[in-house]
């Protein structure tokens, strides 16, 4: 089965607003035939405090690694409305188009 991550903005979004866009985007993936590889790291590992315990200190670049490791998975990229202003986002698309994933841009 082909695999797809998604690419979301997250800054200044409500937790409620990214499960939405979420679950919306895992839903028009589906359809289209790919199972949806997670970018989403909920777990206590990835929890505010774990992280400060572990010595990271650049957190979102922590998630940002993590996102490219998953994309590895991956045969497509989904890229949520936004995506062009959003500096994780930015990053993921460059490395999809460097390393020849489909890009699938959510659309109006």
């Amino acid at each position: 089965m082909m695999k797809a991550m998604l690419s979301q903005p997250m800054a200044g979004k409500t937790d409620a607003e990214i499960v939405a866009t979420r679950e919306k985007t895992i839903k028009v993936l589906e359809e289209k035939g790919y199972e949806v590889v997670n970018t989403l790291f909920t777990d206590e590992w990835y929890s505010n405090e774990s992280m400060k315990e572990r010595g990271v200190v650049q957190i979102p670049l922590c998630f940002l690694a993590k996102s490219l490791e998953n994309m590895s998975l991956c045969h497509a990229a989904y890229f949520c409305k936004g995506w062009e202003n959003a500096r994780g986002c930015k990053i993921e698309h460059a490395a999809a188009v460097a390393y020849g994933l489909d890009i699938i841009y959510e659309e109006d």
